[in-house]
């Protein structure tokens, strides 16, 4: 800009002193802790992690107050690269590498608040990954002692608790299926990858009495049990249907192939299966404002899966993992019946959508998405369909369904996935 002000030494002065008053300011920013590297303020940060709280984790049922005290804490944002700093309190996943991600801040309320942590307690974690989860339960118990198979994450992990000062949180590189028998017994065991069984050791390093969650299942279909030790065996307790990494290592060779990723298809898509004594369809994950309602006009059987979502703020939807070889599968087709009332669209530029389809690769990189859309306003049941060009690379696609970017009462039902057309 100075150049186009003057020019020979009025510019240079002129830029110069520009220049002195800039790092200076920066300077003194630094020197209050007003500012972080990245350009936003560490009292920016707390805004959004409070209201993260209030909106996510409160609005979704979490009543610990050790737990929503601690995800006030937490820097949810020192767990993710930098790119990826100003969605970090979104209640959303995000990739940290390494075909891994950061989960979701609701998902990891939910999962403590059921772990019941106390200040006294010492806990084990299989599966450090960012180091987030550890963080959290840092704020709360006396000790936490963290695994991490990838070795890369699991120093990145050890390098930020270090640096954010968390001297409680233990950590090391090594294969969680075994545990940490050193530091054992533990008063509650939490693990954030999913085997299709419990694994052994894990049982027997828990205290008697003690408390596990782990999410357990094959690849794509997997729920999250909490276990208690009673007697030296674990009794449980099925929470919800969930969507974690598989765990690897010795788990590995122990799992089990339950999907076809040459004939990718949809689970329970006409919604007539609950999840145990719930409203709350199974096989579907992260369900928010949705429920399983009897409905006599539903397309096909009994119920449907109906959503509502009263303001901008909330989040109404469920999502859905299917296997998918992009080397053997072109297309996909996806078909749904659907029922509006009163669908105002947030974006006026263009209609809502009802579903989004996301490609993964095998490191959990986005390679690809579509959308249906469905119109505003008010309509009786109506089947909406579209085929997806699938990515060479993809080796897994999430489903998501709900009111994605709109306002109103939905209902959907009868949905169904093919590699060719879906016939009516």
């Amino acid at each position: 800009m100075s150049v186009l002000i003057s020019s020979g030494r009025v510019c240079l002065r002129l830029f110069y002193h520009r220049r002195v008053a800039l790092v200076l300011t920066i300077y003194f920013l630094i020197l209050s802790g007003a500012t972080t590297a990245y350009g936003q303020s560490k009292r920016q940060f707390r805004q959004l992690r409070d209201q993260m709280v209030v909106a996510e984790i409160e609005a979704g049922g979490i009543t610990n107050t050790l737990v929503l005290q601690a995800m006030r804490l937490a820097p949810r944002h020192e767990f993710v690269h930098r790119k990826y700093r100003k969605i970090a309190y979104r209640d959303i996943s995000i990739p940290i590498g390494e075909g891994q991600t950061i989960t979701a801040p609701f998902v990891v309320a939910f999962m403590t608040e059921q772990l019941d942590p106390q200040p006294n307690d010492r806990v084990l974690e299989i599966g450090t990954g960012s180091g987030y989860q550890a963080a959290v339960l840092g704020h709360i118990v006396q000790e936490v002692y963290s695994i991490e198979i990838v070795g890369s994450l699991g120093r990145r992990a050890a390098k930020t608790l270090r640096r954010l000062r968390y001297e409680n949180v233990f950590t090391k590189v090594g294969d969680g299926f075994q545990g940490w028998s050193e530091h054992a017994p533990f008063d509650k065991v939490i693990v954030t990858c999913s085997p299709n069984n419990v694994p052994d050791p894990l049982v027997r390093q828990l205290k008697e009495g003690g408390r596990m969650i782990i999410p357990v299942g094959d690849h794509f279909q997997q729920v999250l049990y909490l276990y208690e030790k009673v007697k030296g065996k674990l009794e449980q307790k099925p929470l919800e249907p969930t969507f974690f990494v598989p765990m690897t290592g010795e788990a590995e060779q122990l799992q089990l192939a339950r999907t076809d990723s040459r004939n990718p298809s949809i689970a329970n898509g006409g919604f007539e299966e609950v999840f145990g004594d719930k409203d709350s369809p199974a096989s579907w994950y992260y369900v928010r404002n949705g429920s399983v309602k009897k409905n006599a006009t539903a397309p096909e059987g009994e119920r449907c899966l109906s959503f509502v979502k009263e303001n901008s703020e909330q989040l109404a939807q469920a999502r859905q993992a299917i296997g998918m070889d992009g080397r053997k599968v072109k297309e996909i087709g996806l078909s749904v019946w659907v029922r509006g009332e009163d669908i105002v669209p947030q974006f006026n530029t263009r209609l809502p959508q009802l579903l989004r389809l996301e490609f993964y690769d095998v490191k959990r990189r986005l390679v690809g998405q579509g959308t249906i859309e469905m119109v505003s306003g008010s309509f009786d049941w109506t089947q909406v369909y579209r085929r997806f060009r699938v990515p060479r690379r993809t080796h897994v696609a999430v489903v998501l369904i709900g009111i994605l970017d709109a306002t109103g009462t939905m209902d959907l039902d009868y949905l169904r996935a093919g590699s060719g057309r879906v016939v009516p």
